[in-house]
């Protein structure tokens, strides 16, 4: 019998809703506490080994939350066997949170394993509910690559250090790679998947934008959290100068997002000629952006927790880099949407590079202040250019 190709009865129909259901509000809740921990970890290890550990478990915990939600996208997130499929993955997100400060130091094996074995669960479970459907080709393919990454994951936990974050980071690569070369395989041809699968496009566009907000939460968390930790005393003028500044840069963030790029995502994977490929670098270009800001709240915090009278080396990459990768990830989105990037966020991004070289000369606050002015100079910049020209339209180059 000839593979359907409309939709299984666990599939997502034409006439499903477009907006995210609770379910994955439900499930983005426990990345609220996944990157407050990886927060914490740079905050306790700003070392260039302490941000490469950071960074392997940081994209291993971005490619589940990825595909889950491409997983959503397929299926429909109304049905139950649905929903206790994505809570049983909040589970283990759950359980790989608790284990990163303790990834690259005793627990490897566990995150390790836990990572596998959500891999694995995704696979069944997939295949269970595309068979019948062309969709099922799309599954083999991957498990392919998930089963090669898994031969690093689990060796990468008996040895430590950065033996272990190779390992790991090569893993890591395989399942990205792969993905972004739609999972080729040696007994299949691309011409065997069939007809493209339909993306609802409404639907990834607002699952990205959920985990942005997730992100900039992050900021306002940490500086709540910090503050209560301090107590009374923490209302230093030093101290609430930093606070007044880290609640602008999330805003500021938030606008430099939304501003037509942030918006008009839905619309450009409408309108795109390979909405998957365009929805795979909206994914990466906010992997960047997401890093970007939680580097941002490690500076925020170190410079309330620890006013020097001089901005440390080791911090220079949090404060001024985290608002760098923000703007990186922000200008890659922007050339996704609308084919080509302007000007003025890479004269930031060069901006906060100069202002890296003086930044351990200077007191934390006045860099901080002074990457938070880089934002608002876009803002401004933005907020004129809008005022004299008409909305840009979609016209995505993939």
């Amino acid at each position: 019998m000839d593979e359907k190709t409309t939709a299984g009865p666990l599939l997502r129909t034409r006439e499903a809703p477009k907006q995210p259901a609770f379910i994955e509000l439900f499930f983005d809740l426990v990345y609220v506490f996944a990157l407050t921990q990886l927060t914490h970890l740079m905050i306790d290890n700003l070392t260039l080994e302490g941000g490469f550990e950071a960074l392997v478990l940081f994209l291993a915990l971005w490619w589940v939350w990825v595909l889950t939600a491409w997983m959503t996208d397929q299926f429909d997130p109304q049905r139950a066997s649905v929903q206790w499929y994505v809570i049983l993955v909040m589970f283990g997100i759950l359980l790989m949170a608790i284990q990163v400060p303790k990834g690259f130091d005793g627990n490897g094996l566990f995150f390790a394993i836990t990572f596998s074995a959500i891999n694995l669960g995704r696979f069944l479970f997939c295949a269970g509910a595309a068979r019948g459907t062309t969709l099922l080709r799309h599954v083999l393919r991957a498990r392919f690559w998930s089963v090669i990454s898994t031969l690093f994951w689990i060796p990468g936990a008996f040895v430590e250090g950065w033996a272990r974050g190779g390992l790991w980071l090569a893993a890591l690569a395989v399942d990205y790679v792969s993905a972004l070369l739609r999972w080729p395989t040696p007994w299949r041809s691309r011409r065997a998947l069939g007809p493209a699968l339909e993306l609802a496009a409404t639907h990834l566009a607002e699952r990205y934008r959920q985990v942005f907000l997730i992100a900039l939460g992050e900021i306002v968390l940490i500086m709540g959290l910090t503050f209560t930790n301090t107590g009374y005393d923490a209302f230093t003028p030093r101290r609430t100068v930093v606070l007044a500044l880290s609640f602008a840069s999330a805003a500021l963030m938030w606008r430099l997002y939304i501003y037509q790029a942030g918006s008009q995502l839905a619309p450009a994977i409408a309108v795109s000629g390979n909405p998957h490929r365009l929805s795979q670098w909206s994914a990466y270009a906010h992997m960047a952006m997401v890093a970007g800001i939680l580097l941002t709240a490690v500076g925020f915090t170190l410079a309330i927790e620890h006013p020097f009278e001089r901005t440390p080396t080791s911090w220079v990459a949090a404060i001024t880099g985290g608002p760098a990768l923000f703007l990186a990830g922000r200008s890659a989105f922007e050339y996704v949407i609308f084919g080509r990037a302007t000007w003025p966020r890479l004269m930031g991004i060069l901006g906060l590079a100069g202002l890296s070289v003086i930044a351990p000369h200077l007191l934390p606050e006045v860099t901080l202040a002074a990457t938070t002015f880089v934002l608002i100079a876009l803002v401004a910049y933005e907020t004129a250019r809008g005022h004299r020209r008409p909305p840009k339209k979609p016209a995505p180059s993939i």
